[in-house]
């Protein structure tokens, strides 16, 4: 899949570019070129020296070990997550802390806190109040195309970030994470297809990647998608990254298939954000005898 830009100044970057006229081709493009104009948008507001100012001296917590290191297995990664755009609005009453703070007392390694409004109805304004209120490190759950927004992240308390590889040349991949790093938080690079997982296996110190068992173009499930990529893998490869299944994930059965796979870490959110009690919910679907 390749996602064009609309910005001219993408073309030196590798991208293709889309015609003024030209209509978005999927989901996952019309994101992008929203995202366009809110890096735009954010340059001309305060200053890219000011967040990185903000970003340096903030304490970091290693997401990376706290997946490694979780006593449950798989280590769950649980999302603060309002919306989607396939799906509408999961939570009316949605609270960004109180979902954290639930899902902390459920037994969550880590948060993915959704900061995309435009589509998910999230905010970094949300990340920063998770931040405050729960000790669990964070993943700034964007869809990232400038340094600024890892800035941005970072400044509002983030320990991760997201790279989506079907959005972003090898060479953006690349470095954006090293950025990412150089920041002292963990780089989640996330791929879909087989395509993307070979890219992303040449990239230079990648550690932890995520496997979107949703198709970005369509966005429909197929859990089998962590088995279909990660059965490839030589167990040298398998052995040297930490995988993530994303997507699609309901039960403790989900969570033993995808583990068998070698998944060391689930991201969930859809199936326990819109559960009644969500501390219940993260607990059950943890417990190995439910």
């Amino acid at each position: 899949m390749q996602v064009r830009r609309q910005s001219p100044s993408a073309s030196n970057k590798g991208y293709a570019i889309a015609a003024n006229s030209d209509q978005p081709q999927n989901i996952l493009e019309k994101i992008v070129w929203q995202k366009e104009r809110e890096v735009a948008q954010m340059y001309a507001g305060e200053s890219l020296e000011s967040f990185k100012a903000k970003a340096v001296n903030l304490p970091v917590k290693d997401f990376y070990k706290s997946l490694q290191n979780s006593t449950v297995k798989p280590a769950l990664i649980a999302e603060v997550k309002k919306a989607s755009p396939s799906k509408g609005v999961f939570r009316e009453d949605f609270d960004p802390v109180v979902v954290a703070q639930a899902y902390e007392r459920g037994g969550a390694s880590c948060l993915s806190v959704l900061t995309d409004q435009h589509f998910f109805q999230g905010s970094f304004a949300n990340l920063q109040l998770v931040r405050q209120a729960v000790e669990l490190p964070l993943l700034c759950k964007e869809f990232i195309i400038d340094p600024y927004q890892i800035y941005m992240g970072r400044s509002h308390g983030a320990d991760a970030v997201l790279l989506i590889a079907a959005i972003l040349t090898d060479a953006d991949l690349t470095e954006l994470q090293a950025l990412i790093h150089d920041l002292g938080m963990t780089a989640l690079v996330e791929v879909h297809t087989q395509a993307e997982l070979n890219r992303v296996l040449k990239i230079p110190d990648v550690r932890l990647i995520g496997i979107n068992n949703r198709n970005l173009e369509t966005f429909v499930v197929n859990l089998e998608q962590t088995q279909i990529l990660m059965d490839k893998l030589a167990p040298e490869i398998k052995n040297k990254y930490l995988w993530v299944s994303e997507s699609g994930i309901y039960t403790r059965q989900d969570l033993d298939f995808v583990q068998t796979c070698g998944a060391s870490a689930v991201l969930v959110g859809e199936s326990l954000i819109k559960q009644s009690n969500i501390e219940e919910a993260a607990r059950s679907l943890l417990d190995s005898k439910h």
